[in-house]
């Protein structure tokens, strides 16, 4: 399960506190480490003493939040954001990095800067992107899981069933139908063949597995269909285009992605 070592990325703004408190929601949950990082550019003399100052601003909020969450704080040098969390993240461990929204992003969504376009194309740990303006609640309701048929998707219904299970809270698997040419009978014929994986992979009661067709005009208009109730998260595989153990999103996902109104997270693929 995912969260077992969560890499959180600050940087001073919305952004970066609303990562933070994502981050220390899901060690909440996963009664995992975590790990704040702040990375800077490697040409600036003054900018190593700037990230101490801002990972010190960083630690003042948890502990003004979460006084009982202990973390690591770690400044890094790096040419892009994103390239330094994800080679961050494989020194250290982190088995998931969670970033904040780009400034300037409408409320309730999410918008992609450079740092995030990057890890959602080239890491190799599971992505978590907080929408702006996002408050965690006090406990997970659900996860959902996009899913489409194919073989990232198939061990994306493992890994979140036995989340999903672990965390005591149900699955739903959700098949996005845009237009009126999609298959919808093999389509609900593939969710009941997901349904049953999920079921049998992890021990899931059946009363905790739902799966729905989520049908609009264009992709935000299906996600809007779905309905997301607090305390949802979202969860994507990788595109088929992934090198192996690694997150890469197609034009479609990253649809998904900028209409979702909660936390995403991106599994790499082959995830385990």
């Amino acid at each position: 399960m995912i969260g077992e070592h969560v890499l959180a990325g600050y940087a001073p703004g919305t952004g970066g506190r609303e990562a933070l408190r994502l981050a220390r929601a899901v060690v909440a949950l996963t009664a995992g480490r975590l790990t704040v990082a702040h990375v800077h550019p490697p040409e600036r003399p003054a900018a190593a003493g700037e990230a101490l100052a801002v990972l010190r601003q960083a630690e003042d909020l948890l502990a003004e939040t979460a006084p009982e969450l202990t973390a690591d704080f770690v400044a890094h040098e790096a040419r892009g954001v994103g390239r330094g969390l994800s080679t961050l993240a494989s020194r250290t461990g982190a088995d998931l990095i969670v970033i904040g929204s780009q400034e300037g992003g409408a409320h309730g969504r999410v918008a992609i800067g450079a740092a995030a376009d990057n890890l959602l194309h080239a890491a190799n740990e599971a992505v978590m992107i907080t929408p702006a303006g996002y408050e965690p609640p006090d406990r997970l309701s659900r996860i959902t899981l996009a899913y489409v048929r194919r073989p990232q998707a198939d061990e994306a219904v493992e890994r979140t069933a036995q989340a999903a299970l672990a965390l005591d809270v149900p699955l739903r698997l959700i098949t996005l139908v845009v237009g009126d040419d999609e298959p919808r009978g093999r389509l609900r014929d593939d969710l009941a063949l997901a349904i049953r994986l999920a079921q049998e992979s992890s021990g899931l009661p059946a009363e905790a597995v739902t799966a729905e067709l989520a049908e609009g005009d264009d992709v935000a208009d299906a996600l809007a269909d779905a309905g997301w109730p607090e305390g949802e998260l979202l969860v994507m595989a990788s595109s088929e285009d992934a090198s192996a153990h690694q997150v890469f999103l197609g034009e479609t996902a990253l649809k998904v992605l900028r209409a979702a109104s909660c936390p995403v997270a991106v599994l790499p693929r082959g995830y385990s």
